[in-house]
């Protein structure tokens, strides 16, 4: 009678672990209920055991339940070693990107914006359900990178109240919660969420003014010599684009972050010199990009050439030549520079990409500075290259000759100075004002805070000087690391150091393209060749030991 009980004890525990398992899944919700009763089920299995112990005593006095002990004894062992260092991995919490493309990490533009984060920062991604895991896929790389960012995914059908509280108008927004400020993006490309990321971050949209009337490159040209590539990439990096002629302006405009001078074919009228001078004296910033002269008896924009002399950066009269072979590989010749090396700078910091730059002149720091400031060199050619003379190359192949006076490479063809400078009377500088947020864009972008301490900072005046201009032109800037060098270096004219990096790029296309007889040819092989080998293989195994 005893053993009658003790079995359907052993029996009903079973039955009870069962049913507490089936409730762990059905309502994950109730711990209370299935917790108690996955233990009050375990306690019956082990007054069932216990009852039973001198038929498991008899049972492990046999040879085969001792090897089947042991058995079990290293597949215990083997579990408690995988829950082990499951364990441990759950805390210490390491991924690999094996991908050849990298298309599950984050670019070195978005890792150095998350780790500049200052205050945690709420993204809620307002989606349908069936469309968390490709958000959670994106945006989870975000949180496993900053401990700052919080991620939500919430299903705008099943919580309308919060979609509408964040203004949500479409499935598939994600809001970008930082200090108050709010930014909403529809996608889930990381270029498109990093460039919300940081509208949120930075608050107030800065200005990139292209300086016009002199033959510049237009920002909204879309032709191979234009600069509509640029100015669509700046836009991506918080700096709206204008043009301003000075000469009908009268001054810089007062909100402008970065002047930028884009291969003017004329020089600048001393007028606007002045305007310039006064103005970096102020703390403005300006990026002039600088082509070579088209011949001997071509205009050299005196002007403009003495106002970079000021600021102690030497704009060379020559064209440099590379001969090193680099450039072929880019399928450019000669007269193309490519650019691998670059001198410790905050513009390439952690930069290794080529540059090329079609038809440049040199440009370096002038020996022992100018006025107390002292230029340096970020961008220089390789050793096999020269500055070369001679602006007439229609002759033909040339050759370095230093007694007609050209510098063997290296070549510098980039540098940069930066001086602090005198607020103006108001106790700022027109580059850092802060303006007032009449964007009406929507976003509430208060920040006083930030305003008073930008306000306090000493105001710092910046000059960078390219030896070209057509490396930043839409038909060069897509080479290797064209765009994210001159991004970079308009990024530290407007002080957004947290956005000198590289940035994301497109996910390559991966498809295998086959033909028909390919084809046939796979569909033959996984159909019929591969499973028959495997069942003949056997046939024959099973054959001999017939």
């Amino acid at each position: 009678m005893a053993q009658k009980i003790l079995g359907a004890v052993g029996w009903a525990g079973i039955a009870v672990v069962a049913a507490g398992m089936v409730a762990r899944f059905v309502v994950p919700e109730r711990q209370e209920l299935w917790w108690w009763t996955l233990v009050a089920g375990l306690a019956l299995v082990v007054v069932y055991g216990l009852g039973q112990w001198r038929s498991f005593a008899g049972v492990f006095q046999r040879r085969q339940a001792r090897y089947g002990t042991l058995a079990a004894s290293g597949v215990v062992l083997g579990l408690a070693i995988l829950v082990a260092a499951n364990y441990i991995l759950a805390r210490q919490n390491k991924r690999w990107d094996l991908t050849a493309a990298q298309q599950y990490s984050l670019s070195d533009q978005t890792v150095r914006v998350l780790e500049s984060l200052e205050a945690p920062i709420r993204v809620l991604v307002f989606a349908q359900e069936i469309d968390f895991p490709r958000y959670r896929d994106r945006l989870g790389e975000y949180e496993y990178t900053s401990d700052r960012v919080s991620l939500e995914l919430i299903d705008v059908d099943k919580n309308p109240v919060l979609a509408r509280q964040y203004e949500v108008q479409a499935y598939g927004t994600v809001v970008f919660d930082y200090n108050g400020r709010i930014e909403r993006v529809v996608s889930d490309q990381e270029q498109d969420l990093t460039n919300g990321l940081i509208k949120a971050v930075e608050g107030e949209e800065r200005k990139a003014y292209f300086l016009q009337g002199h033959g510049e490159r237009s920002p909204t040209g879309t032709e191979r010599d234009g600069y509509s590539a640029l100015a669509d990439a700046l836009r991506l990096d918080n700096l709206s684009v204008e043009t301003v002629i000075l000469s009908q302006a009268g001054e810089v405009p007062a909100d402008a972050a970065v002047l930028v001078a884009a291969g003017p074919s004329t020089d600048l009228l001393p007028g606007e010199t002045d305007m310039l001078r006064a103005w970096l004296e102020e703390g403005g910033k300006l990026l002039v990009l600088l082509d070579p002269p088209d011949g001997p008896d071509a205009e050299n924009r005196e002007n403009l050439i003495g106002l970079i002399a000021e600021w102690g950066i030497e704009v060379g009269q020559d064209i440099v030549v590379d001969v090193s072979g680099v450039g072929q590989l880019l399928g450019t010749d000669a007269t193309v520079p490519v650019a691998a090396t670059y001198p410790q700078h905050p513009i390439t910091d952690r930069f290794a990409l080529l540059t090329a730059f079609p038809l440049a002149r040199s440009v370096k720091p002038v020996e022992g500075g100018a006025n107390g400031r002292t230029a340096a060199s970020f961008a220089e050619t390789s050793p096999r290259s020269w500055a070369e003379s001679n602006l007439d190359l229609s002759g033909g192949e040339v050759a370095m000759e230093e007694d007609q006076g050209d510098v063997p490479g290296p070549i510098s063809i980039a540098a940069a100075v930066s001086a602090t400078v005198d607020a103006d009377a108001e106790g700022h500088a027109p580059a850092a004002e802060a303006a007032d947020d009449d964007s009406g864009d929507g976003h509430d972008h208060g920040a006083e805070a930030d305003d008073e301490d930008a306000t306090d900072a000493p105001a710092e005046a910046r000059l960078a000087v390219f030896g070209d201009s057509d490396f930043a032109a839409n038909g060069s800037l897509g080479i290797q690391g064209n765009r994210d060098l001159v991004l970079n270096a308009i990024n530290w004219l407007a002080e957004q150091e947290n956005l000198i990096s590289i940035r994301p790029r497109e996910p390559e296309d991966r498809r295998i393209t086959v033909t028909a007889d390919q084809q046939f040819r796979i569909f033959v092989a996984s159909i019929f060749l591969i499973p028959g080998v495997i069942v003949g293989t056997g046939v024959y195994t099973w054959w001999r030991r017939r």
